[in-house]
């Protein structure tokens, strides 16, 4: 009975997320459960910045075909409004015939590319709590005729929030690695036309990329978060979303590193301007942010952080905030607590990466 084996599975599933893994091991690990539950033929799983939305370290299996077409993939699927992850309501799951009314050429992405690849429905799933977003997740079924049912809709958003849960608490684990002095980066840009074709870039891109996305032997490495990053921009541009375009995501090391995407030059939207895609070791305060949400503090608590960051004491703290230094001092235990922390200097060096 499905419903039973759903149950079993959802099971397993929670214990994957008990065990503490790092993303990457989470999400293969998960693929192969999810795919006993809920059949599939190919899936993209993209981590996101939890602030922004925006991806960041993408994980997939497409088909071959598809490979040499992943940056108009990416691109199609930034500026494609139906089941988006940035738009799913209280219910984290989305199916394309569902949602389409059995139209899937109402998505630009199936319309323009998946339909000629033969993927006949979409399972679209966001990881996202009140501390932000974690990444997404995209199934494709083969054959026209094929399609998700509403039980497998109702399996994935049970087991939505565990991984949620799972995701956020594997980046909240890059924070506890000791980090590394930070490189100096400079500059590191990737030059893109609006088609996201790979114009050129500094001799240091290829190294940070090749550690984002990983590339098979010697092959050269696919600027794949780079190709989200700049995607975002022409959502933005096309009125399709509005958040900014830019990702911050962990390197190696405890090392975090931000990617940003602009246009080159005065060029309009409309223009076929370049996109240059910039990385540097995220800013303190920016990476503090990011440790916050990934802890699941509190809006007091992250206020509290911002202060003892900028070396502020717990009477400076109380007087900026209008606080008691008692509520100051709970806030600053349960910030311990969250953080599996012993000390302000612990907090302070993990979230600055100090």
């Amino acid at each position: 009975m499905p419903g039973e084996a759903h149950s079993r599975s959802l099971a397993r599933v929670e214990r994957v997320c008990a065990r503490g893994l790092d993303a990457l091991a989470l999400r293969l690990q998960l693929v192969e459960e999810l795919r006993r539950a809920v059949p599939f033929d190919s899936y993209a799983w993209v981590l996101t910045d939890p602030e922004t939305a925006v991806g960041s370290l993408p994980l997939a299996d497409v088909p071959a075909p598809l490979l040499p077409q992943l940056p108009r993939l990416i691109r199609l699927k930034y500026l494609t409004t139906v089941n988006r992850w940035t738009t799913l309501g209280p219910t984290p799951v989305a199916l394309l015939q569902e949602a389409t009314c059995g139209k899937p050429d109402r998505s630009l992405l199936w319309r323009e590319l998946l339909s000629s690849h033969g993927v006949g429905d979409v399972a679209s799933v966001v990881f996202a709590d009140q501390f932000g977003c974690w990444g997404f997740l995209e199934l494709w079924r083969s054959g026209h005729s094929a399609r998700f049912g509403a039980p497998e809709a109702s399996y994935l958003t049970r087991a939505a929030p565990p991984v949620t849960a799972a995701l956020r608490r594997s980046q909240a684990a890059t924070f506890e690695i000791e980090s590394h002095p930070a490189p100096a980066l400079g500059p590191v840009v990737l030059l893109l036309s609006a088609a996201l074709d790979v114009r050129t870039q500094t001799p240091q891109t290829q190294e940070y990329l090749r550690v984002l996305v990983p590339p098979s032997g010697d092959a050269p490495p696919i600027p794949a978060s780079a190709y989200h990053v700049a995607a975002q921009l022409l959502a933005v541009e096309a009125g399709v979303d509005s958040n900014v375009p830019s990702a911050r995501v962990h390197l190696s090391g405890g090392l975090w590193v931000t990617l940003r995407a602009a246009r080159i030059g005065d060029s309009a939207p409309a223009d076929q301007g370049d996109i240059a895609v910039t990385i540097e070791v995220t800013p303190p305060r920016a990476r503090a942010a990011v440790f916050a949400r990934a802890y699941g503090l509190g809006a007091r608590e992250r206020e509290v952080l911002d202060h003892l960051v900028v070396g502020c004491d717990t009477r400076e703290v109380a007087r900026r905030m209008v606080l008691s230094e008692h509520t100051v001092h709970d806030h600053v235990k349960s910030i311990f607590a969250k953080t599996s922390a012993s000390s302000r200097g612990t907090v302070v060096s993990r979230a600055l990466g100090a």
